[in-house]
Order: C-alpha cells, then structure tokens, then sequence
C-alpha cells in the first residue's frame, strides 16, 4: 500500500519550494499546472498533465520511490473549466461535479495499490471559511462530503510562512486539518519535504529512497 500524503497552504506558502533538497533523479515530478519550479534544479522525471488518467498511468510506471503532484487542486480546476460552459441541464452539472471527484478519488485509489515503499505527496492550495477554519480547497461538495481527503491521509502538512520563514505545521491548531502521528514530528519543522520523506520512511521502517538505484522495476 503507497502512503499519500498532504501538503497544503496559500499561494507563496513554499509548497513548491520544499522540493529545493530532492536531488533531480529522485522524484517522479507531476507538474499539473505547467510551472516553472522557485529553484534552478530541473527534475529528470517530469509529467506535464492535468489528466487524471495520464497521472495514474505515469504513477503506475514511475522510476522512483517519491511522486509529488504539484498542483493536485488544478486537476480539479481543469475538469471544471472545460465543462462549465456546456449547455446547462441538472444532468450535465451532475456529471461534470461526479467528473471532478472521481479524478481525484482514482489518484488516490492508484496510491494505495503501489508498493509499501512508494510516497506520493499530493500538493492543494488552501480555503479559509467564514470562521477562520482551514482546509483543503476543492471544487463541488462531493469530495468534501463523500471522499473527505485527508481522512484517507495519516500525514497533512499544512505550509505557512511564520516571520519570514517558510514552515510545515504537523499537527492542528484547532483551526487547520494539519495531522501527523504522535513522535512522528514536532509541532513545526522546516519546509524541507526530503526531510519529511526520510523521516516518514524511518518512522514506518519503509526504506529509503536515493534516486535511480532503489527506483521500481
């Protein structure tokens, strides 16, 4: 079973920016939004696609121990986009919503039937309610009221920037969905996602990952 994990947070929280450690053979990268990364380094393994189906597929495939799909939420904004204006009737809108949750709910079924030593960090941008809470932003109420994504993650990092330093919160504040298991991690730690991989991998005794000489065969 592959381990999904969560990392989300406002615009210019450094979500991109925590991949700076990976070395450029080390992660099978998904650039959903077709972006340019905040660092010079050029990832060998890279996937320019919203496509749901070209995701799963390339995580099925993928040469490394590490997925990151950057920025998972815009699968969700592509589906939506390109079928909100077609002729509207109750059945279409219906269809288009069921659209939205089923890519993303495939992508995760896909993690779970991958290798135990296989993580795969699924990136999502940040929604504030009327009350301060924090959460995940997604788009229809399917996969808030049925799929619940961070209910099927042990892991969410929520990225913040605290006096000019970027971070990961590891455990909720009581306003934000961040988790992680006791004695995983303290409270804060820095924004450095090879770290949180290597930690996660020791902690759970699943190996570690160094690039093409533990990648899949």
């Amino acid at each position: 079973m592959g381990e999904c994990i969560v990392l989300y947070g406002k615009s210019a929280s450094g979500k991109s920016r925590s991949l700076k450690g990976f070395a450029p053979d080390e992660i099978f990268y998904v650039n959903v939004s077709n972006k340019r990364l905040p660092f010079p380094t050029q990832f060998k393994y890279e996937l320019k696609t919203a496509d749901a189906k070209l995701i799963v597929n390339g995580l099925k495939k993928m040469p490394t121990k590490i997925a990151v799909i950057d920025d998972a939420g815009y699968i969700q904004t592509n589906s939506f986009m390109a079928g909100h204006s077609q002729p509207k009737n109750g059945s279409n809108q219906f269809e288009l919503y069921n659209t939205i949750a089923d890519d993303i709910w495939n992508i995760l079924k896909c993690v779970k039937g991958l290798p135990d030593d296989i993580t795969v960090y699924m990136v999502f941008h940040e929604e504030i309610n009327d009350y301060g809470d924090s959460k995940i932003r997604t788009i229809g109420k399917l996969l808030d009221q049925k799929v619940c994504i961070e209910g099927l993650c042990t892991v969410v990092l929520h990225c913040m920037t605290m006096d000019g330093k970027h971070i990961f919160r590891t455990n909720s504040d009581g306003k934000d969905i961040a988790k992680s298991p006791e004695d995983m991690f303290p409270a804060e730690i820095d924004n450095d996602l090879k770290a949180v991989d290597d930690r996660i991998r020791e902690f759970w005794g699943i190996g570690k990952s160094t690039g093409d000489e533990n990648a899949q065969s």
